[in-house]
């Protein structure tokens, strides 16, 4: 497998955990999205959307990382993303795709360089833009955890949840929102950033991170 991503990417860095997490060995290919890589012929070729994450497995060139998370859990069911009981599974999605469709959507790079060059937004504006869409979202799902009673993680074992939570908590860490107030999210924070998985697959050591070789 070959995982072509930006070590800051949130849907490169779910992509990372979830391998990580289900134990399988994939090639790093960095892909530099501040130089505009991914508009390039080659890699717009390989996907259309001239986006990262592309994990190139099975014959073929995936794009779309939630879809790549579900191909993922159908193709190698071991060490499975989502918990065997259909309420359960129904739980993980509504936290994750909260994620994915009501703070990642509005906050990734094309959208905020878009607030930028089209409505000459400064970066306050485009600081205050995202932590309004992080704790939009962040909020109901520290209610949510709160109703369920949950421990280390959602539930016995970090899942899909966690993998789309992580990248998202390092982001608001990064634009200083305030997560004192969500005992939750940062609990399970903690418990993910224990486990080697999680610890392998966070940007600070990842091998395009400009600062990673300052650090050691």
């Amino acid at each position: 497998m070959k995982l072509y991503g930006y070590y800051r990417s949130s849907t490169s860095y779910r992509l990372r955990i979830a391998l990580n997490l289900k134990g399988l060995e994939y090639e790093n290919i960095p892909v530099n999205l501040l130089q505009g890589e991914q508009k390039a012929d080659d890699f717009t070729a390989k996907n259309p959307f001239a986006s990262v994450p592309i994990l190139e497995a099975g014959g073929r060139d995936r794009a779309q990382s939630m879809a790549i998370l579900e191909w993922l859990d159908e193709a190698y069911p071991d060490n499975p993303l989502l918990p065997r009981d259909t309420e359960d599974r129904f739980t993980v999605r509504e936290l994750a795709y909260a994620i994915a469709t009501e703070t990642h959507a509005p906050n990734n790079l094309q959208v905020l360089r878009y607030l930028k060059d089209t409505f000459d937004a400064s970066q306050e504006q485009v600081d205050i833009w995202y932590r309004h869409w992080l704790t939009r979202t962040f909020g109901p799902i520290e209610t949510r955890l709160t109703q369920l009673g949950t421990g280390d993680f959602l539930f016995d074992t970090p899942g899909l949840f966690e993998v789309l939570l992580l990248p998202q908590i390092y982001n608001a860490r990064r634009s200083a929102l305030d997560l004192s107030a969500m005992p939750h999210i940062e609990r399970i924070e903690q418990a993910c950033l224990a486990l080697e998985s999680f610890e392998r697959a966070h940007p600070d050591n990842q091998p395009d991170n400009p600062e990673k070789d300052q650090a050691t």
